[in-house]
């Protein structure tokens, strides 16, 4: 089976949707897309539920996880954001992030301490 490859700059509908933009620039998806998300439960030890372009997570002290890019970052410039379903829990990154990882912490509002606790992150920049 021979492998190829799809050029093309626009992304359009037939026409058979209404009300809505009929044409996308690929570099806006490209550029708009997530990079790495995940989701993960870490009552003890972190453990990765669903994710995309995270190799690994790491248990780096409670409520704190590390996040392991399978694929590294351009640059530092890019954007991480965290967010739980926890009522008790707020969520805020560290400003250690690398082209491979960044940290996610989880912090009790309640118990004015880190919390292990469901974690979800996403990460939107230029993939190297």
């Amino acid at each position: 089976m021979a492998n190829g490859t799809i050029a093309f700059d626009t992304l359009q509908t037939s026409g058979q949707i209404t009300g809505t933009a009929k044409s996308l620039d690929t570099d806006y998806v490209v550029n708009g897309s997530a990079k790495a998300w995940h989701h993960a439960n870490e009552d003890a030890t972190p453990v990765v539920e669903d994710s995309f372009n995270v190799a690994s997570l790491t248990d780096t002290a409670n409520g704190r996880q590390g996040i392991n890019l399978t694929n590294n970052m351009a640059n530092t410039n890019y954007v991480a954001q965290a967010s739980n379903h926890e009522s008790q829990v707020r969520f805020y990154f560290t400003g250690s992030l690398t082209t491979s990882s960044y940290i996610s912490e989880a912090y009790a509002n309640n118990a004015s301490a880190y919390q292990d606790a469901h974690q979800n992150s996403i990460a939107h920049g230029d993939l190297a």
